[in-house]
């Protein structure tokens, strides 16, 4: 797609600043991937240092991709978003690269999911990272320099829209971070939950969740879901709520 495609999305995207709707704005996320040949995108913001979270996403396996490595708790998505790592994986089956030392368990997780390649960019304000753009790819192979040029780009456009915002007063309609429209936003509500009913803190109980997900192999927002549907419970998984 021609470069002039992704300005007219990154003159979109400035737009959305004054976003009046009741949740995120949603953005063109999509058209964007298009452009930068990915077959999904995701965007994890990280406000105040927390963990990182899944803003909004493009992709049938995009959801399952973020999900799996917030799981974990390790991956390309979560280092470019604590660190503000750009990471440029072209081919997940060269270890050298994607090594299993790094993300022990991930890249088997991610095989599964018929994911090839992944690419991360930071969304950071000099040292300070703020969460990260995650593409991805079901064929091995590069970006090319123009690619690259365009996601970069990306990034910081979405940057300078997360630092216009965080600097003004909380508004009801602050684009990207009011919580309805967070994708995890049940994760957080299953937190709260676990921590008033086991009497820990929220660190714990996202701890506890994570375990509990992982040792049984299954996606964190579906056990995040069962918790809030009063159908596990942590503190003995083999009983149910009356």
């Amino acid at each position: 797609m021609p470069e002039r495609a992704m300005a007219s999305y990154l003159r979109t995207l400035r737009t959305l600043r004054t976003h009046p709707g009741p949740g995120p704005a949603p953005l063109p996320l999509e058209a964007c991937a298009r452009s930068l040949g990915l077959d999904g995108l995701a965007l994890l913001l990280a406000p105040g240092g927390n963990n990182p979270e899944l803003v909004q996403s493009f992709g049938e396996r995009t959801t399952a991709l973020e999900d799996l490595q917030l799981t974990q708790g390790q991956g390309p998505s979560l280092d470019a978003a604590r660190h503000g790592m750009v990471l440029l994986l072209p081919d997940l089956a060269d270890t050298s690269a994607f090594a299993p030392t790094r993300w022990p368990g991930l890249p088997g997780g991610v095989g599964d999911l018929g994911v090839r390649a992944m690419f991360t960019f930071p969304l950071r304000i000099g040292v300070i990272a703020m969460g990260a753009l995650t593409g991805h790819r079901t064929r091995p192979g590069p970006l090319s320099h123009d690619q690259l040029a365009e996601a970069f780009g990306l990034a910081d456009t979405l940057t300078q829209i997360v630092i216009g915002r965080a600097a003004r007063p909380p508004e009801p309609s602050c684009l990207l971070v009011d919580e309805p429209g967070w994708e995890f936003a049940e994760v957080h509500q299953a937190t709260g939950l676990l921590s008033a009913q086991l009497g820990i803190t929220c660190a714990q109980a996202l701890r506890q969740l994570r375990g509990h997900a992982y040792s049984h192999d299954r996606p964190l927002l579906a056990t995040a879901r069962d918790v809030l549907a009063y159908q596990l419970r942590l503190d003995d998984p083999d009983k149910r709520w009356p």
